[in-house]
């Protein structure tokens, strides 16, 4: 069942600047409420700071992560 929500036109203006080719605002939405993986930006052609910055902050949580379990092997 669809609904109707207003937003403001630079949340539209973002929306539709996110918005793949044939994609609906609402798989927009959900893309961005789900946890990103890399894998979701291959072939955007395009990524937002904030995308950049997320992924980035995770490659190296997650590097960091790595280090200590190799560290505790030794």
């Amino acid at each position: 069942m669809a609904k109707t929500i207003a937003v403001s036109d630079e949340v539209y203006k973002l929306l539709k600047k996110s918005k793949l080719p044939n994609e609906s605002f609402s798989s927009v939405i959900k893309r961005n409420f789900r946890k990103s993986k890399i894998s979701d930006m291959a072939g955007r052609k395009t990524i937002s700071r904030v995308d950049w910055e997320y992924a980035m902050r995770h490659m190296l949580e997650s590097e960091a992560i790595t280090s200590d379990r190799l560290k505790k092997r030794k």
